[in-house]
């Protein structure tokens, strides 16, 4: 049943978010317009824009999007078809995997990639010790392979999860059907689920692109300094130079192109074809694989999935805990117990246990501040009108926007003034807010508009006020996506480094930004104290998505 339209009360609902997006989200990137245009009438703009940098930060941009893309294609799709077609042993276990990589931090990404193949990697260690060989002679870091790679690693699961999730709600009756009246098993994919599983395919594909368009980390971490996107430019442009008119101009171009792809991503959701973030995985419509090439395929896909997906996480674990002894490897938490201690008792000198601390407090305001503007823009947004969806299509905008210029609009826009450090330890939680809020409202809004207007009606009819309401009927429905939505807010502040990087301070660091620190530093114990923290900021997320995983299957439980 429809819900009714009360515009007072829908006003009232969205002011709070409406305030909270126009002082956090449209008022720094104004600022940076701001400050890019009031140069142009000055005679060293030309001097402050090097249009080469623009245009080399650019080419590349593109060119490492569009190649990391269609090897994601390659590898997901054959991915997303063994997930949605078939049954086989190990199947949860593996899809859990499969989802991790994607709500990894960039920082704990690169520590596998680096514990895996780096030069003091796994890999390198045994090859010098088969070949007696004094150097790595592995040297994929610092190079386009390894940016490919990593984004290859992040964004298989969304290809997995996107499409694979429309494969295996795909009716096979449909394809049984075509094959009845004659057509090949070829010709029933081609005209019959392929044209179904288009929409889920595109929509994948933008998300691809525009994850491997937006990113930072990566880029900074295992491409060196020979690469560099527009992300990376725009914090070099900024932090280590200075030079805000031409991080500005950098920051218009890539909002530029992400506004294009995310108003692709609404078009197609807009359209009736929704994006599904991590739905449960139906079984009902597949099988084990019985011929040969099905079990061929299987074999090798899962066999490629472990070694691209599951390799590096094991690579790191193995790294934290193991440590050169009067032996060889042995088996110790040293690195761990480093994290408390200060060896050279520096008073400047901020523990690794302290960024955990903050990272852990700034999560947790987060996903309260998350959780709060996402409630009243699921209630104020139930009705579908045109207003809604212009107010829902602003709410979209900080997810295709890099967090790299959310942290330069923040950068330019609060820290202005005697008084601007009074303002610190909000905005870290404030941009972690802005940045999760879109998953939120992509989380909540659904159910919320699942419930029948006429259980509302009959609970007021009883006599029932709106906080009653809210607390015996809403909130016994809500209450597994309001959990599911405060893990993804938690996990994704915990992790966040693009927009970090530009307001953390030497005495308030988060983890990431620790492990960044640590990762470039000389020595074991730093680089040991890299991988500790990276395993724990691991384990907070395996933990958090196994609680989403269990989230998700009571909610089908109840719903069978």
């Amino acid at each position: 049943m429809a819900q009714k339209s009360n515009w007072k009360r829908d006003i009232t609902l969205l002011t709070v978010p409406l305030i909270f997006l126009i002082i956090f989200y449209l008022l720094p990137l104004a600022e940076i317009a701001r400050v890019t245009i009031s140069r142009f009438n000055l005679d060293e703009f030309g001097k402050a824009i090097n249009w080469q940098v623009v245009f080399s930060a650019l080419s590349f941009t593109f060119y490492q999007a569009i190649l990391s893309t269609i090897l994601t294609i390659g590898i997901g799709l054959p991915a997303a078809w063994l997930f949605g077609r078939f049954k086989f042993r190990g199947k949860n276990a593996l899809r859990i995997a499969s989802t991790l990589p994607f709500i990894l931090p960039t920082v704990v990404v690169a520590a596998g990639f680096s514990a895996l193949i780096g030069p003091r990697g796994w890999i390198n260690i045994f090859l010098m010790q088969l070949m007696g060989l004094k150097d790595p002679p592995i040297s994929i870091l610092n190079s386009l392979s390894a940016i490919l790679l990593a984004h290859v690693f992040y964004n298989t699961s969304i290809m997995i999860r996107v499409v694979g999730a429309a494969l295996s709600q795909f009716d096979q009756r449909l394809e049984d059907a075509a094959q009845t009246l004659g057509a090949s098993s070829w010709q029933a994919f081609l005209k019959v689920t392929l044209p179904n599983l288009l929409p889920s395919i595109l929509s994948a594909v933008l998300l691809v692109f525009l994850f491997d368009f937006t990113s930072f980390g990566v880029v900074l971490m295992l491409g060196g300094p020979q690469f560099s996107t527009l992300e990376v430019e725009i914090y070099i442009q900024t932090v280590q130079f200075l030079n805000l008119p031409l991080a500005g101009i950098l920051s218009l171009i890539q909002l530029f192109f992400t506004m294009l792809v995310t108003l692709a991503l609404i078009r197609i959701g807009d359209s009736g074809f929704a994006v599904p973030i991590m739905p449960r995985m139906q079984e009902e419509n597949m099988r084990s694989p019985r011929r040969v090439w099905e079990k061929a395929f299987a074999i090798g896909i899962i066999a490629i999935l472990l070694l691209l997906l599951v390799s590096p996480v094991a690579a790191l674990v193995f790294k934290s805990l193991l440590i050169e002894g009067s032996q060889g490897q042995e088996i110790s938490i040293k690195y761990f117990l480093e994290l408390f201690s200060n060896r050279r008792q520096s008073y400047f000198y901020v523990p690794p246990f302290q960024a955990l601390l903050n990272s852990l407090r700034f999560a947790l305001i987060s996903s309260l501040v998350s959780l709060f503007l996402g409630m009243l823009l699921s209630y104020g947004l139930r009705v579908n009108s045109r207003f809604n969806r212009w107010v829902e299509w602003l709410i979209m905008f900080p997810l295709g926007t890099s967090a790299v210029t959310l942290g330069l609009g923040f950068f330019i826009f609060f820290f202005r003034g005697t008084g601007s450090a009074r303002w610190y330890p909000w905005l870290i939680p404030m941009v972690h807010s802005l940045i999760s809020l879109p998953f939120v409202l992509r989380v909540v809004q659904p159910v919320l508009r699942s419930i029948p207007a006429n259980i509302h009606w009959a609970a007021a009819t009883l006599g029932a006020s709106p906080p009653s309401i809210f607390r015996r009927v809403d909130l016994p429905i809500l209450w597994r996506s309001l959990m599911t939505a405060a893990l993804y807010a938690f996990t994704i502040s915990l992790g966040e480094f693009g927009a970090t990087s530009f307001l953390s301070r030497p005495d308030l660091p988060t983890m990431p930004i620790a492990i960044f620190r640590y990762l470039g530093l000389p020595g074991s114990i730093n680089y040991g104290q890299a991988m500790a923290m990276a395993v724990i900021i691991l384990l907070v997320c395996v933990i958090s998505m196994l609680s989403l995983d269990q989230l998700q299957y009571l909610s089908f439980r109840d719903k069978a």
